[in-house]
Order: C-alpha cells, then sequence, then structure tokens
C-alpha cells in the first residue's frame, strides 16, 4: 500500500522509476513492495492525475486511479508472495554489502553515507549501463508513437478482442502519460470504447520494452515473464470492467 502511494507522487516514466527499483531491492525491501512501486509510479502519478481530469472529468480520472492502485498493490502481493528473489541477479543483493571502515551504519557520518551511495551508484551502473543505453535508444525511437488507424479499424466496439489487442499492441511501445493521455482523446472521440482505450494507456505506461530491457539486466526471465503476464492480465481485466461500467 504504501509502494503504490508513493509511486503516485513520484512522476517516473516506466524507464527512470527501474533504478529507484534496483535501489529498493539492494535496500532489502521485500520484492512485492518494490514491484507495486515500479507498477503505480509510471501509471498513477500526478502528472497523469492532473492530465486525465483536464481531459475525461473526475469520474474516469477517479476510476482510472483506483484501478491502477489496486493493479499495483495485487501484483505486488502476488510476486511477493512466491519468494521469487532466486530469480534477481545475485549482482544486486551484493552492492548493499560495501566494505567500510565503520562497522555500523550507525557510526557512519554524512560523508560517509554520500560516499557509499556514490560506490553504489558507479556499481550498479557498471552492471546496466549496456542495458540503459539500448533501452534509452528504443524508448527515443518509439516515445510517443501510437498506431492509431490500426487500432481504430481494429479495436473498435465490434471486436470482442478489442482491450486484447490494446493491451499487446501497448506492450512494446513506449511513452509516459503527458505524452499518450492527449492521443487517447482522439481515439475515444472517434469512437474506440473508453476502456479499450485506457487499458491501452496503462500498456503503454506501465510496461515498455526499453524498460523490460533495462529490468533484464537485474531480473531473469522466469520473474520478467510473471511480471509482464501479471499486469497484462491485469490491464485487460481492467479494460473490460471499464468497458462494461462505462
Amino acid at each position: 500500500f504504501m509502494a503504490a502511494s508513493l509511486g503516485i507522487v513520484t512522476p517516473f516514466c516506466s524507464c527512470s522509476a527501474v533504478p529507484l527499483f534496483i535501489g529498493f531491492v539492494e535496500a532489502g525491501i521485500p520484492l512485492g513492495v518494490t514491484f507495486s512501486y515500479l507498477i503505480a509510479a509510471p501509471m498513477i502519478n500526478e502528472v497523469a492525475v492532473v492530465i486525465l481530469w483536464g481531459l475525461f472529468g473526475i469520474k474516469i480520472t477517479a476510476l482510472y486511479i483506483i484501478s491502477g492502485f489496486i493493479i499495483a498493490i495485487i501484483a505486488g502481493m502476488i510476486i511477493g508472495a512466491f519468494n521469487l528473489e532466486k530469480y534477481i541477479e545475485q549482482f544486486v543483493f551484493e552492492t548493499k554489502v560495501i566494505p567500510s571502515c565503520c562497522p555500523s551504519g550507525e557510526n557512519k557520518n554524512f560523508k560517509d553515507r554520500l560516499n557509499d551511495a556514490k560506490d553504489s551508484s558507479i556499481n550498479i551502473f557498471r552492471k546496466i549501463w549496456i542495458y540503459v543505453i539500448i533501452g534509452v535508444g528504443i524508448g527515443a525511437f518509439l516515445h510517443g508513437y501510437v498506431p492509431t488507424e490500426f487500432l481504430i479499424k481494429y479495436a473498435g466496439v465490434n471486436n470482442p478482442f478489442a482491450v486484447p489487442l490494446a493491451v499487446l499492441l501497448g506492450v512494446p511501445l513506449y511513452g509516459n502519460c503527458a505524452g499518450i493521455l492527449p492521443l487517447s482523446v482522439v481515439l475515444v472521440e472517434v469512437g474506440l470504447p473508453i476502456g479499450t482505450v485506457l487499458a491501452f494507456t496503462m500498456a503503454v505506461t506501465a510496461i515498455s520494452l526499453p524498460e523490460l530491457l533495462i529490468l533484464k539486466r537485474v531480473l531473469k526471465l522466469p520473474l520478467l515473464g510473471i511480471f509482464v503476464a501479471i499486469l497484462t492480465a491485469a490491464i485487460i481485466f481492467t479494460g473490460y470492467l471499464f468497458n462494461f461500467i462505462l
């Protein structure tokens, strides 16, 4: 709950939330809690709230926030329940054990803590920098791209599989709320169901190919697959629910 709440007030995209996720894991915070943050931060931050309110009104904004919050909490609880720490690369756990002249953290002054933070950051960057470069490169190429014509043609009201199609299209794309939500309004105005459009928006902001590439250096494939599967299924369910009640 606290991790998802923290995610709401931190305006990060899916890629920029990853370094904090790594820091939380190396600090010993439970895995389920860190994943709740990783999901909530890009999907339901304050930027999304302001833009959603202005574009769709308070009712849809409230439903979006509540559903995103629930997704983050439930996904974190599921991941935390299965003790999946074995699928995290070992260097993440080793990073927090930095030799120091001080036997206890309580005896360290501010300068010592800054040096530890610097050493830890450099160590993490050395491990993941190539994945960050590749992820950022792909993100720059895909940023803001939305296959609008394809969605309008194949994800309309008459297609019962419109929601999973929209989510599957959104997963490999990359964008933040500020870039995607104005385009979401256009999709709604041309006739796409609101649930389908918001599910697509969630998929683009919460799961992205650049994010997965960076996470691949930290998470082993089974855990990465579980993360994507849980989040994709939850977003699809939410899209159908929105289409049913709105």
